[in-house]
């Protein structure tokens, strides 16, 4: 387990005060402007040796991103912060932007000037009116004491930032789709390539990277890599913020190393599962959007990129839902596909119909309402969405199904049996073909 002194979010649960004064307090700004003095080059290869990977789900290598930056460009540069956490089960971004906002900007200041970014928007979900107004405020506090502005940490580097709110929508938080949006479109993904690192926000070579990802980034600098790198295992290194919800006796917020046992964090963190952990059903291990694992994995998982990949699911956010036996986890879902079908921006075919069409045979599966060949031919439709789409949309839709498919098939072949025994063995398929 993290020890205190390693935790980097020291104000996670909002105890101490958030503004100016009180990051300092916790170190926050500490060193920034030696931080500057390093140099592009040098901050770029330290953040490539630390092994920093994207917290936002995709787990790309940060340094290699930030290096994929042109140096000699006509055009202004820019960082996009993506804070449009709008994963279900995902509510970590939130408290870092609600209690420790200048840990970011902070961040900010560090990530923009390795990529030579001349500033940073902020692009805040909507619905985080608290959250958008303590970064609003602490943005006003950074530029009254020369923290950011035109002479950034006394280092004579120019850098601003920019707090954008959105408007409320999932796909916005594909990084397209979100440079789309805060251009004043609509947030739909654009095609690829070209990558944002060469055309993104008004044509000019932008880095879109999550809040904790670039939260971060200052205190590894000023910690040291061999700190950060011994935390996890290879390639899975350093603190991760997990969001633990659903079925636990204690839902909860909690840094922790990466690669930490599945079972210890639920158990020590979040009070265990309701009913002890012989009750445990599945977990969705990183968010609505990545495969559930049952409890027969779950016994010995570990909490990283890697080791959740070999189990064929994904570390995805780090959010953490427990699902328990007292609940219909085909009905479960069933739920998360219809968000999936709500959330599509309907720009690609295979999303735009094939979510509508895997919710409503998931509806039918809930009653059990089928035939059993239609569950192997909502294996094959997933597989047609996943991977043929402009964004990860498609792949998110698919999954949650593809997990239940692979893990849970028997309930799904008992409750059509079960619903031919109480209705007849032709109900299912008359009303399959009423359809």
């Amino acid at each position: 387990m993290l020890q205190d002194k390693d935790r980097i979010f020291t104000n996670l649960y909002g105890q101490y005060d958030w503004k100016l004064a009180g990051a300092k307090k916790r170190g926050v700004w500490m060193g920034t402007g030696d931080m500057l003095a390093m140099g592009r080059d040098t901050l770029l290869q330290k953040v490539k040796d630390s092994e920093l990977r994207g917290r936002g789900g995709a787990g790309f290598p940060a340094g290699m991103k930030w290096s994929f930056m042109p140096k000699d460009d006509p055009r202004p540069s820019y960082l996009v912060v993506n804070a449009d956490e709008s994963e279900p089960g995902t509510c970590k971004d939130r408290e870092i932007m609600r209690y420790d906002p200048h840990r970011l900007l902070e961040g900010c200041v560090v990530a923009g000037f390795a990529m030579g970014a001349r500033a940073a928007y902020i692009y805040i979900r909507g619905e985080f009116w608290l959250e958008a107004n303590h970064l609003e405020e602490a943005v006003q506090e950074a530029y009254d004491a020369g923290l950011i502005g035109d002479n950034t940490c006394g280092s004579g580097y120019a850098f601003d930032i920019y707090v954008h709110r959105g408007a409320g929508a999932y796909i916005c938080g594909e990084e397209t789709a979100l440079l789309e949006s805060l251009e004043g479109k609509k947030g739909m993904p654009r095609l690829k390539p070209p990558f944002p690192a060469q055309v993104g926000i008004y044509g000019c070579p932008t880095t879109v990277n999550n809040v904790e990802t670039i939260a971060v980034a200052p205190e590894i600098l000023r910690r040291g890599v061999e700190w950060w790198t011994g935390i996890g295992r290879p390639k899975n290194t350093g603190t991760k913020v997990f969001c633990i919800s659903g079925h636990v006796n204690q839902p909860c917020n909690v840094e922790e190393s990466m690669s930490i046992p599945l079972k210890d964090l639920i158990e020590k963190h979040a009070g265990g599962v309701r009913g002890g952990w012989e009750n445990l059903q599945a977990v969705i291990p990183g968010g609505s959007s990545v495969p559930l694992i049952p409890k027969s994995i779950a016994d010995n998982q570990l909490m990283d990129f890697d080791a959740l990949k070999d189990s064929r699911t994904g570390l995805g956010t780090a959010a953490v839902i427990v699902i328990d036996k007292s609940a219909d986890i085909i009905d479960a879902i069933c739920r998360i596909s219809l968000f999936y079908k709500h959330e599509s921006c309907g720009q690609c075919t295979p999303c735009r119909e094939g979510t509508g069409w895997m919710w409503r045979v998931m509806t039918r599966m809930v009653q059990g309402r089928a035939e059993i060949d239609e569950i192997d031919k909502l294996w094959d439709v997933s597989k047609e969405v996943e991977g043929h789409t402009i964004c990860a949309l498609g792949d998110a839709a698919a999954w949650p199904i593809q997990g239940l498919l692979r893990h849970f098939r028997p309930e799904l072949e008992d409750r059509i049996v079960e619903y031919k025994r109480k209705h007849g063995k032709r109900a299912s398929s008359m009303a399959t073909a009423a359809e």
